[in-house]
């Protein structure tokens, strides 16, 4: 019996990347985690929300409403990031001052700033006349997505520092924030590797014919789609290592002395508080000389 399954790549890593989203998001929820990672947990569900509001309002909708709901879901998802990026920073170094955080926080971001600022083309801003309803689209667009690379970008940087320095401030390989952090990093890495390329390609690649046109459009297809792949990955990655403890969080059990098993429960309250007396009477006759 042969299986005919009529699903395009885009199709089916859409479908496995919501399932996992799903997952882990009980992940989350069963196990107690929502407590401590409040806005990573938010940004899973935003991105799970756009992921099911593009197939159910794409063609079904105006393309001026459609595009204002997506751009301003893009808009929050990406302060949302940059939340992430600082809930993490301060979870892998809570044992460092302030003042020491905050130092080491403005050369990441003058870093990450620099990196995007060269990162180009950067549009003319004649064209972001915020004068019409198009107008202040683009520019919020415009604004989504460069706070969207920032977070990418300042996430990778914080990604290494948390492997080089997360031991020493508590956050090892084993913890919970730690293993988020690698996985929005590698995310991260995949996402500004995937935009460099196509940047690449797209300034570089001079089609001469409608073959060549449509082989670099299966090639963007196949970038994007290798970067749904390793966020899938990621997702995975995250539902196990969330799923699963830290060493020595467990509680420790209660240490209790057991009764004799000669003794009735009666029996038993009765000796306790001979004891007590007994250990009463020791202390109000002071210690005993040495013999």
């Amino acid at each position: 019996m042969h299986l005919n399954f009529h699903f395009t790549a885009a199709q089916t890593l859409w479908t496995i990347t919501f399932a996992a989203q799903l997952v882990l998001l009980i992940v989350l929820l069963g196990r107690d985690r929502i407590k401590r990672f409040p806005w990573f947990t938010l940004s899973i569900v935003l991105m799970a929300i756009r992921l099911l509001a593009s197939r159910l309002l794409f063609g079904r909708m105006p393309t001026v409403a459609l595009s204002a709901i997506f751009i301003a879901m893009a808009a929050v998802a990406a302060i949302v990031g940059f939340l992430v990026v600082v809930e993490m920073a301060r979870r892998a170094f809570a044992p460092v001052r302030r003042g020491t955080w905050l130092a080491y926080a403005l050369p990441v971001l003058v870093v990450g700033g620099g990196i995007l600022a060269a990162w180009g083309p950067w549009p003319a801003w004649k064209t972001l006349a915020v004068d019409s309803l198009m107008g202040l689209l683009r520019a919020v667009q415009l604004a989504a997505q460069r706070i969207d690379m920032l977070v990418d970008l300042l996430t990778v940087e914080l990604g290494l520092l948390v492997v080089l320095l997360g031991r020493r401030t508590g956050a090892g390989w084993r913890t919970h924030t730690q293993r988020v952090v690698i996985g929005l990093a590698t995310a991260s890495l995949a996402q500004l590797s995937v935009e460099g390329f196509w940047q690449l390609i797209a300034h570089t690649a001079v089609p001469h014919s409608q073959a060549e046109y449509e082989r670099i459009l299966g090639l963007r297809d196949k970038l994007f789609n290798a970067n749904g792949a390793v966020y899938i990955a990621v997702l995975i990655w995250w539902i196990a290592c969330l799923w699963m403890d830290e060493p020595g969080s467990g509680a420790a059990p209660e240490l209790t002395t057991p009764k004799p098993e000669y003794l009735s429960s009666e029996d038993a309250e009765t000796a306790s508080e001979e004891q007590a007396a007994e250990h009463a009477s020791e202390a109000k006759q002071g210690p005993k000389p040495a013999e």
